[in-house]
């Protein structure tokens, strides 16, 4: 997105600006760029690190994950900092099956990339799963202290238990196609829908392998997403909705209550409506939502589920960005595990999206990597240990890297970093907690005493005037420097004399 798209629908470009009788030399500069591995964001040529993440442009991060020194380029990476693994040949081997962690990884879900060249590479890329992959292996985890999973594609039979016939065909066809588009941002190739099978088919596998005890828990590391898929779409990146068709898979082995916890900062709209009107499946989301302005616009906190499944649904809205680790297990001590403990779940599924991350360019929240092991562990005291963690969105490497080996290293057994004892939220994560505790106590009754006990102690902070700061966030809404004149900014920036900010600032 160019500078003029941001503010053409909000600034009139017409007017006269001072800069009305001031022209750039006819004179055409070539600006030469870069894109950055790690945050996707544009770089000019002499620039040799990320001037919005600070990664070095030809950082090791592919080969290493997130132990690569951000600052360095892969030739410089000193093998002496890296993580000392142990001889993990047969480590897997060692214990019992029954008391491993599996993991679910193909290549082939490599394959699946979009083909269009655009002006910007596309955020949901090959290279998140490469990351994970590297960090992993460097930390000798996978392969090495994880059981891996065969993969294999989901049967039709198998779609057909959440998606539409619709859904099915449409994917299936693009396999017959060089590119193509289900929406502008969600793409396809020849290779995607294979891809989708086999994510959902690794999704299903380990779902099954955990109910029935075959394995202890498991992280699938799957591509493309699936919480935006629907009952006939498929849009926000998704294809199929792997978490549905997991939650499917564990009822099919002996489940009866399935819980699905979706941390990814966007809202999990495809699989809300799989399952609103379902009592045997009780979704929980926690995400951006802006009063309906943030992607999709779905998941507002009255949305409880529908025709005798109202409480089944419960949304967890956050009213702005910058949400952080406190406000995230404030919200799991208050709603979160209280409603999962009433409902006591048989197996428990986590739609784990990083882009909630900080550094993430689409999130601009500031969850960190010990935030996400630290929910992992208060989910996995559910279900009797039975949990499958599946990968969502999460768009800069470094932190979905990081997030996602410390999601997996809790599941082996380690402890969090991070003390939840006395969390304190932002006052908008506590304004959206008690919205949501209003209204789910009317089919959750054991949160009525969460509510009051919140209210007293915290209502007069959570609710008072903020006019001020609303007049404060207008006045500063317009960057001084756009007072200069597009002509002269932009010609600042061909000139490298000035270095745009990213569009995630403004959007945060």
């Amino acid at each position: 997105m160019t500078l003029e798209d941001m503010y053409n629908a909000r600034y009139n470009f017409d007017e006269d600006d001072d800069d009305s009788d001031w022209e750039p030399s006819e004179k055409q500069i070539e600006v030469l760029k870069w894109f950055c591995v790690n945050c996707t964001m544009i770089n000019v040529e002499d620039v040799g690190n990320c001037e919005v993440c600070g990664e070095h442009r030809e950082s090791g991060i592919l080969s290493h994950g997130f132990f690569a020194s951000p600052y360095l380029p892969l030739e410089d990476v000193n093998q002496d900092e890296l993580p000392v693994t142990e001889d993990s040949e047969d480590s897997c081997k060692q214990s019992s099956l029954s008391s491993s962690t599996a993991v679910g990884f193909d290549e082939r879900m490599l394959l699946h990339t979009e083909v269009v060249m655009k002006s910007h590479p596309h955020p949901e890329r090959p290279d998140r799963l490469r990351t994970i992959a590297a960090s992993l292996a460097t930390a000798g985890i996978f392969p090495g202290k994880c059981y891996p999973i065969p993969a294999r594609e989901i049967t039709r039979e198998e779609l057909q238990m959440v998606h539409s016939e619709e859904n099915i065909e449409a994917v299936d066809n693009t396999k017959r196609m060089h590119a193509s588009y289900f929406t502008p941002d969600t793409y396809a190739n020849e290779h995607s829908a294979c891809a989708a099978r086999l994510a959902a088919g690794l999704c299903a596998d380990l779902a099954s392998a955990i109910y029935s005890g075959r394995v202890k828990n498991g992280f699938a590391l799957v591509r493309p997403p699936g919480h935006h898929a629907g009952v006939k779409q498929a849009m926000g990146f998704c294809l199929h909705n792997n978490a549905a068709i997991a939650a499917s898979a564990a009822q099919a082995a002996g489940a009866t209550k399935v819980l699905i916890v979706d941390w990814d900062v966007h809202h999990g709209n495809g699989t809300q409506e799989i399952f609103e009107r379902s009592k045997s499946v009780l979704y929980i989301s926690l995400h951006r939502h802006e009063g309906g302005r943030f992607y999709p616009g779905t998941g507002a906190a009255d949305e409880v589920g529908s025709i005798g499944a109202e409480g089944y649904c419960v949304n967890i809205p956050w009213s702005c960005g910058g949400v952080s680790d406190n406000d995230y297990i404030f919200a799991f001590e208050q709603v979160v595990l209280p409603i999962a403990l009433n409902f006591n779940p048989d197996f428990t599924i986590i739609s784990a999206g990083f882009d909630a991350a900080r550094g993430d360019p689409l999130g601009c929240c500031d969850v960190t990597p010990a935030g996400y092991a630290s929910m992992t562990q208060m989910l996995s005291a559910l279900s009797g240990g039975k949990l499958l963690v599946i990968l969502e969105g999460g768009y800069n490497l470094r932190s979905i890297s990081s997030s996602a080996t410390a999601v997996i290293k809790v599941l082996l057994g380690e402890s969090p970093t991070i003390d939840i004892e006395n969390t304190v939220p932002s006052k908008a994560g506590l304004r959206s907690v008690l919205d949501v505790l209003k209204i789910q106590m009317n089919f959750w009754p054991t949160l009525e005493a969460n509510f009051t006990k919140l209210h007293s102690e915290w209502g007069s902070y959570a609710f008072q005037d903020t006019r001020e700061q609303s007049k404060k966030r207008r006045r500063t809404g317009l960057p001084i420097w756009w007072r200069w004149g597009r002509k002269r900014l932009l010609y600042r920036i061909l000139s490298k004399q000035l270095r745009a900010k990213s569009s995630c600032n403004f959007s945060c």
